[in-house]
């Protein structure tokens, strides 16, 4: 790779039916300070990351009005506030900072309501793109949570609504309520324990965004093979194999640095073998016991484990019209060895 590729490499998705992006994103959690609070070390790097993203086709960022708090999304709209005409905003809420590295959840459809105001205040937006209920709280009903944000929907404040860190049958809960055109949980080339909600999303078109994409990568033997026979990093052998394993993986690596977020990009250039996509699929940990995803009693499956990492990087969200994969022409076999173009992978 020589000149910096970039996220059209990745083809295109259209989330909710409508918005189309590239199929490689940007987080925004990590442009924030140490345990997502407060201010990050740099503010200048921080515009100046969120500036190259843009300029190297990222059309689609993450954040959560949480992150920092309330500091990602301000440097959002400081480094790029008048928006790209095709730049989508996916924020969240529904997780409440103590302090740093602590994540609380409040789905009361009073905090909601608050919330997605000030997002759209922060933002500089008078609708919000993608809304995404950070995270079930299970002091509230989750049909009351998804209830005030439908009606903040039916008020024109948001376009659509995405969901995160949920069950299958809390997913089909929330898809009885309102219209959810994404879902975003964990999922990596070490822990593939989402799988089925992933299935569910290429069923009915929905996106699924990767929350930890490039966590625990060198626990996979066949990433660490793959990366040393490509001659680049882990991470981007994991991204690339992302946009091998399903057309509705929309990956949203992030960092607060200039040159990882070039290199996370550059991921869309790689060109995996089938039988390396494979083989990185066969290195990760499935469902088959999944009891740190799962509250006790509970049977749902892919459940994120709250306990781990963090979890306001998590979301999911699907329903409504669904998001449709276009594409970039070749791309690697999918999790099944079927063939899903090779595009994806350079």
């Amino acid at each position: 790779m020589n000149a910096q590729p970039t996220a059209a490499a990745a083809g295109t998705i259209d989330v909710g039916g409508d918005l189309t992006v590239s199929r490689l994103g940007f987080g925004a959690m990590r442009i924030t300070g140490r345990g997502i609070w407060g201010e990050p070390p740099s503010r200048a790097q921080a515009i100046a990351t969120l500036r190259r993203v843009v300029e190297l086709g990222v059309n689609f960022i993450d954040t959560a009005d949480s992150y920092g708090p309330s500091v990602s999304e301000e440097l959002i709209a400081e480094a790029l506030h008048p928006y790209p005409d095709d730049l989508v905003i996916a924020t969240k809420g529904g997780l409440v900072r103590p302090g740093p590295n602590r994540w609380d959840a409040d789905g009361r459809p009073a905090h909601l309501r608050e919330v997605c105001e000030g997002s759209l205040r922060r933002l500089r937006l008078e609708q919000i793109p993608l809304y995404q209920f950070h995270r079930p709280d299970p002091a509230v009903p989750l049909a009351d949570s998804i209830g005030a944000i439908a009606e903040l929907k039916n008020e024109g404040k948001i376009r659509h609504v995405g969901i995160s860190n949920v069950s299958e049958s809390q997913l089909r809960e929330a898809q009885q309520i309102v219209p959810i055109v994404s879902v975003q949980n964990r999922y990596n080339a070490a822990d593939r324990r989402s799988e089925s909600l992933i299935d569910l999303c290429e069923q009915e078109q929905l996106a699924f965004l990767p929350w930890a994409p490039v966590q625990e990568s060198g626990k996979n033997p066949a990433v660490v093979a793959a990366a040393s026979r490509h001659g680049v990093t882990q991470h981007q052998i994991v991204l690339a194999w992302m946009l091998a394993m399903s057309p509705q993986i929309l990956p949203i690596p992030g960092t607060g640095s200039i040159a990882h977020a070039e290199e996370n990009i550059a991921a869309a250039a790689v060109q995996l073998s089938p039988e390396e996509v494979e083989a990185i699929g066969k290195g990760a940990l499935r469902g088959a016991d999944d009891r740190d995803y799962r509250r006790p009693g509970r049977a749902d499956r892919g459940r994120p484990d709250r306990r781990r990492d963090d979890p306001a990087a998590g979301r999911e969200d699907s329903g409504g019209r669904g998001s449709r994969v276009r594409g970039a022409g070749q791309r690697g076999r999918g999790r099944r060895g079927r063939e899903v173009g090779a595009s994806r992978l350079h």
